[in-house]
């Protein structure tokens, strides 16, 4: 990483794993830019979503491009970010970290159990609990050969960031 400094953190994980509530406080505590991955989704996803039907990889295509557009201009205009996303298949991790440098992936880990009760929680979201097990269905799990940072999401989120910023060594 020396020759290319981090500049963009990636946080993965299934839905409600914790990654707009770590990636708001992680930015916030950084005095990063923050981006959610599902401000970049186009309205048909939403709306397919909405309507509880899991997005396939056509409709998740333009999404992930989107998002790799942010994470390269962050990294061009020096412009440090945070950034979330699913990121659930290894495919999807190629197009938004691929060979990146500059990018740190964090993956935020949890069992089912605790997810769907949060999930359940949550009010004001398009993703409905009937998709949590499409989630883990497709979720491909970081491999050690793209250096995942994991993260367990039993624990509060200030501990989680704190974590974070320990071990990918980020400093304000």
């Amino acid at each position: 990483m020396s020759a290319h400094p981090l500049s963009v953190v990636l946080i993965m994980g299934v839905t409600s794993s914790g990654k707009s509530t770590v990636g708001e406080g992680l930015a916030e505590r950084l005095g990063w830019v923050f981006r959610d991955a599902d401000s970049f989704h186009p309205p048909e996803n939403v709306a397919k979503m909405s309507s509880g039907q899991p997005l396939n990889d056509d409709d998740r295509k333009p999404w992930l491009q989107a998002i790799a557009h942010f994470i390269d201009e962050a990294g061009a205009q020096n412009n440090p970010a945070v950034v979330t996303c699913s990121a659930l298949k290894r495919a999807y991790r190629e197009v938004i970290v691929g060979s990146r440098q500059h990018v740190a992936l964090v993956h935020l880990v949890g069992d089912k159990q605790l997810i769907a009760a949060r999930m359940a929680a949550r009010k004001n979201h398009f993703m409905p609990t009937s998709l949590l097990d499409s989630q883990f269905a497709t979720l491909e799990a970081p491999q050690d050969d793209e250096n995942p940072f994991r993260v367990a999401i039993d624990q509060q989120p200030a501990v989680m960031i704190q974590t974070i910023v320990d071990g990918l060594k980020l400093a304000r």
